[in-house]
């Protein structure tokens, strides 16, 4: 069983502006600095991304894996591994909540087990790391304000 972190921010925008940025999955590499490559690998017939290919890199390592995502909840984008080469699990999603006051709550989970064995506090640690900038890289893609990344 792998390590669960949950994080959640409120964001200054809507649900569907917060969600547009969410589903343009091959444009990730552009905010999250991570991410190096966001590769399609299929759409649903509404065109929504069905699988993708990511190449990460950070705290001094490359990793590749693949996501399939699920759009079946109402405010929820969820994925699991379907593939990755130190990874066995990376499952999550994101949840949106509307405030009605034009802002909304983003949730978001992740599983991580990899294959290598860890250290349980150096494996939170990085998961927590992990939630934390990818929520603030999505405040700031969906706010405009690139000085919220840091």
């Amino acid at each position: 069983m792998g390590d669960s972190v949950r994080e959640h921010m409120t964001i200054t925008a809507p649900p569907a502006e917060v969600l547009e940025v969410l589903l343009a999955i091959e444009r990730y590499p552009e905010w999250a600095r991570d991410l190096k490559a966001a590769d399609v690998l299929g759409r649903d017939d509404d065109g929504r991304v069905t699988e993708a290919r990511f190449r990460a890199a950070g705290f001094g390592y490359s990793t590749q894996y693949t996501l399939a995502y699920d759009h079946s909840v109402n405010g929820r984008l969820a994925w699991v591994l379907t593939q990755g080469d130190v990874t066995r699990k990376l499952d999550g999603h994101y949840d949106l909540v509307d405030n009605g006051d034009g802002t909304t709550d983003v949730a978001y989970e992740l599983e991580a087990e990899l294959i290598l064995p860890i250290p349980g506090f150096v494996k939170r640690r990085t998961s927590h790391k992990i939630t934390h900038t990818a929520l603030r890289e999505l405040k700031a893609r969906v706010e405009g304000d690139p000085g919220l990344e840091a």
